[in-house]
């Protein structure tokens, strides 16, 4: 079965940073693209960031040049490191295989709150 586990998620204040991480198990994790995706309070969910099997990444315009997506596949896990981070930022976080946003996530997400 395929497992996805977030964590590194919590509280930081505006201009704060977190680094989220995902183990991933159950497919080989070094041959799939892989994405963060995020769900604010009352909103759906908003693709970030996706890094394919060769290394290549792209951002959501609102996260560019202030998050970093990357990945070990010696470990099986996805990473999100957010700097600078907004009020906006806050939401639930996901990781997903592949960059199509589902319509409902199939894992329990970590929470990033930013707040001062």
């Amino acid at each position: 079965d395929v497992h996805l586990v977030e964590s590194g998620g919590g509280l930081a204040q505006p201009g704060g940073s977190l680094r989220l991480s995902c183990v991933a198990s159950g497919f080989t994790f070094s041959r799939n693209a892989m994405s963060w995706v995020r769900q604010a309070p009352g909103k759906g969910l908003e693709w970030v960031s996706s890094i394919d099997s060769g290394g290549n990444t792209a951002y959501t315009g609102s996260v560019k040049g202030r998050f970093t997506i990357s990945r070990d596949n010696a470990k099986n896990t996805l990473y999100l490191q957010l700097n600078s981070l907004k009020t906006e930022d806050t939401a639930m976080y996901y990781c997903i295989i592949g960059a199509l946003v589902p319509g409902a996530p199939g894992s329990q997400g970590t929470q990033v709150t930013v707040s001062s």
